[in-house]
This record gives C-alpha cells, sequence and structure tokens, in this order.
C-alpha cells in the first residue's frame, strides 16, 4: 500500500518564510501594526512578533492563521502559500460572477460599456434575435418602440450612435446565430409576425450591405438550432463573458469560464451551415414577397 509522501523541512521552511512574507504585505496594505493584528485576532504582540520574525520551520496553528486572514481580508490558504490569490471564497465569487439587470432596449449603457471596456479585441456574440449593430432605424423602431422610456426617435437616435461607434470600433466581430432566424425575419413569421413586407426586405437588403462592407472585420455565422443549441451570450475579448436572461445578465469575468463560453462559440462556428464567406449569396436567396 502506498503511503502520502510527507512534507520535509525544507518544505515547511518554505511555506514558513512564504506566511511571514505575505502577513507582511497584508498588514502593510492594511496599514496595521503588530500591536494592531494582535489586538483585533486576540493574542498578545509577542505572538505576533515570532510569526514575523522566526527564520525557521513554524507557522501558526489553524485558529490563528484564520484570525489573521479575517483580520487581513485575505484568505488562510494565500498567507500558507496554498493560492496565489489573496481574495476570499466570497470574494472570488463576487468578483467573478455578477448579475445586471438588463434594459430592453437598443445597446443598453450596460452593454456599451463592456463593448468600450473590450474595445481593440475580439467580441463573439450570440443574439436573441438579430445583432442589433446590423439593424435599420425603422426596424428598431418596430422592435423595441412599446418598451422605450425615451420618446422613440430619442432613443433611436442614441441606438444609432451607439451602433455607428460599434461599427466603426477596432474591434473583431464574430456572430453567430441560428438559421431560422432569418428565415423567420424573411418570412414574417414567429417573433416577426407583424412585421410588415416591406420592412423584413429592407432590413435583409440593410443586413447584406453592411455584412459585405464590414466583412472580414466581422463574420457572421449560421448554424442549425435542431443540431447545436446556445443561449444568447457575448463574450468581451478574454476576461468577460455574459449571458442575456431576458431582465439580467449573468456576467463572468474568470478565465476558465470566458475559455469555456469560447470554446462553446466556436463550436458554434464548426457547426455553421452557412459561413461568413456564403452570407451574401445566402441572403440574396430569400424572398420576403
Amino acid at each position: 500500500m502506498s503511503q502520502r509522501p510527507s512534507t520535509t523541512p525544507t518544505d515547511k521552511r518554505n511555506r514558513a518564510r512564504i506566511f511571514r512574507t505575505r502577513l507582511l504585505e497584508a498588514m502593510a496594505a492594511r496599514a496595521l501594526s503588530q500591536a494592531d493584528l494582535a489586538r483585533q485576532i486576540g493574542v498578545d504582540r509577542s505572538t505576533v512578533s515570532q510569526l514575523l520574525s522566526s527564520d525557521g520551520a513554524r507557522l501558526p496553528n489553524a485558529q490563528v492563521a484564520a484570525e489573521c486572514a479575517a483580520a487581513l481580508g485575505v484568505s488562510s490558504d494565500w498567507l500558507l502559500g496554498l493560492s496565489d490569490r489573496p481574495e476570499t471564497a466570497a470574494d472570488l465569487l463576487a468578483t467573478s460572477i455578477a448579475m445586471t439587470a438588463a434594459e430592453r432596449a437598443m445597446i443598453d449603457e450596460q452593454v456599451f460599456s463592456w463593448h468600450r471596456e473590450a474595445q481593440g479585441t475580439k467580441v463573439r456574440h450570440v443574439p436573441a434575435t438579430l445583432p442589433d449593430m446590423l439593424k435599420i432605424p425603422a426596424f428598431l423602431e418596430w422592435e423595441y418602440a412599446p418598451h422605450l422610456a425615451r420618446t422613440g426617435a430619442e432613443a433611436i437616435a442614441l441606438a444609432q450612435d451607439r451602433l455607428e461607434w460599434l461599427r466603426a470600433a477596432h474591434s473583431d466581430y464574430e456572430m453567430a446565430m441560428p438559421i431560422h432566424e432569418i428565415l423567420s425575419l424573411a418570412r414574417c413569421e414567429g417573433y416577426y409576425t407583424g412585421l410588415p413586407k416591406s420592412l423584413a426586405k429592407a432590413q435583409l437588403a440593410r443586413f447584406a450591405e453592411l455584412h459585405t462592407q464590414l466583412y472580414p472585420r466581422m463574420r457572421l455565422y449560421l448554424y442549425d438550432a435542431r443540431r447545436t443549441f446556445s443561449a444568447p451570450l457575448t463574450i468581451f475579448g478574454t476576461k468577460l463573458a455574459a449571458v442575456y436572461m431576458g431582465s439580467s445578465y449573468l456576467a463572468f469575468r474568470d478565465t476558465t469560464r470566458v475559455q469555456a463560453f469560447s470554446r462553446h462559440f466556436d463550436g458554434l462556428v464548426r457547426e455553421a451551415v452557412i459561413s461568413a464567406r456564403d452570407i451574401p449569396s445566402f441572403l440574396a436567396t430569400l424572398h420576403t414577397d
């Protein structure tokens, strides 16, 4: 039967050195003296002094380590050299996942701020309907007018300014959406029931025009939702991914989850039945009569 290897004296001395270094660093960040820390964790000042001055392999017991971590606002694992992140688990969770209210409006303030944050990087987008940045003013008004807090004209003007900024931004845009979304638009069915045929035709024409103008900086892929599925989401560069939930966004900033969403998006691109290169010819085959 194999035995778990024991920690060597060298390992203990190294961990004790890390503890002393990080304890001093955290105290300096909080502007706490040895006396301040001793008072907060309920020990004699000499105990803190020994923890900081010893050059051997001495480590505090679990309670003292936990009290130090709590007083300094860091994790015990970080103090003991078991983690490279000083934040506590609760703080890491709070900063890596956030739920933000989503307005029922074009390019709302939160989304626009994320786009500005990601300017110059790659943005991957699975829209809830059509990509907002490709919509014409008349379509925006038809879609959003019932939900606008401002007057329709003011909201449309603001949306147009933001959409123009997105089109001019030095970002690389990849978009993926189910092919049935475009077909439903062309037929004025489903979500687009009640949309005038003339408006659907104008929107499709502008869609093709903008894609041609912006390609290859902007690339659109159409996938078959019967073969693969995606919730609406946007991946802003390498540091943020946001899932649209209707009334809110669930935003992730931890690297592992952002990478997972990026791999998911790459899967949509691989499964595309219409590639970005073929979008203009596909749109030309659609009829709205």
